[in-house]
Parts: C-alpha cells; sequence; structure tokens
C-alpha cells in the first residue's frame, strides 16, 4: 500500500479512499482464504486421498491391460511350444509305438464313452442339467478362463520366484 503524502500531490478523494479500502478488503479476502484453507489439515487429507485413489484407479488400469497383454503373449509363446513339442515327439517317436499309442487312445476314448454313459445313467436329472449349464457356460467363456488360468500362473511362479530369494 503506498501513502501519498500532503506535499506529493493532490490529497486522494473521499471516492478513491474507498476504493482503495475496497480493494485492500478484497485482498485481505482472499489472503485469509488462502491461510484458512492451508491451516485446514483434514480438508487437505481429502484431497489428496481422493488424488491418491484416483492415481490408484489408472495404475490398476494400466497393470490390468498390461496383465491383459502379457497373458495373451504368453498363452500363444505356450501354444507354440506345445506345438513344437508335438511334432519334436511325432518325429522322435517310432510308427509302431505311434501305432499302439493310437490303438490305446481309442480304447480310452471308448471306454471313457462307456463309463460316461454309464454315470449319465445313474445321476439325476438335476444334476445332469446343473452340469450341462456348467459346461455350456466354460465352453462360451473358453478365453477369459484360459486367460485367468495364464494370469494366475503367472501370479503363482512370480510370487514363488520371489520367495526364494
Amino acid at each position: 500500500m503506498s501513502h501519498q503524502s500532503q506535499g506529493d500531490g493532490p490529497a486522494p478523494t473521499p471516492d478513491q479512499l474507498r476504493e482503495q479500502v475496497e480493494h485492500t478488503r478484497d485482498e485481505l479476502g482472499r489472503t485469509v482464504e488462502a491461510l484458512a484453507a492451508k491451516a485446514d489439515v483434514k480438508e487437505q487429507a481429502k484431497e489428496k486421498a481422493a488424488e491418491v485413489k484416483e492415481q490408484a484407479k489408472v495404475k490398476a488400469a494400466e497393470v490390468k491391460e498390461q496383465t491383459a497383454e502379457k497373458a495373451a503373449l504368453v498363452t500363444e509363446q505356450l501354444r507354440h511350444k506345445a506345438v513344437q513339442a508335438v511334432e519334436l515327439a511325432k518325429e522322435k517317436t517310432p510308427d509302431p509305438v505311434l501305432d499302439r499309442a493310437a490303438h490305446a487312445a481309442a480304447h480310452v476314448r471308448d471306454s471313457a464313452a462307456h463309463a460316461g454313459h454309464l454315470a449319465a445313467d445313474k445321476t439325476p436329472e438335476q444334476v445332469r442339467d446343473k452340469a450341462a449349464a456348467a459346461t455350456t457356460a466354460a465352453r462360451a467363456n473358453r478365453v477369459p478362463l484360459l486367460a485367468g488360468a495364464v494370469a494366475l500362473a503367472a501370479f503363482l511362479l512370480v510370487r514363488r520366484s520371489r520367495r526364494r530369494k
């Protein structure tokens, strides 16, 4: 605030003085509000908590997306490795062994089908209906179930490796 002395120029008019007083009051009000906001620790804590919560949501979404991408990548790698392993096993296995394995697999399939028919005949209708519904749901959601299983396996492997360190 500047004070004009009487020798520096004309004395301020009452309107000018009122305007200066009003301006000073406005500045003082803003300053008091700013100080009150700084002193309100509870409100600052709420704001900080909301900020941290929002950051956590964003980070969780990022981690979820990264996990889904990694799960898809790992799934594809596992499929590729499985295909390679099967091809290698077929190449290295002699033909008579493959023939016996095919015959044994057919026998196991037949036995399993027979056992399934026997179990179906002796299973109550209500249990069969629920099993059919569960099977349909699992088949309809095969990709999410596989992705979840891969994510769980990856989590368990990471957790296991961290325990060993």
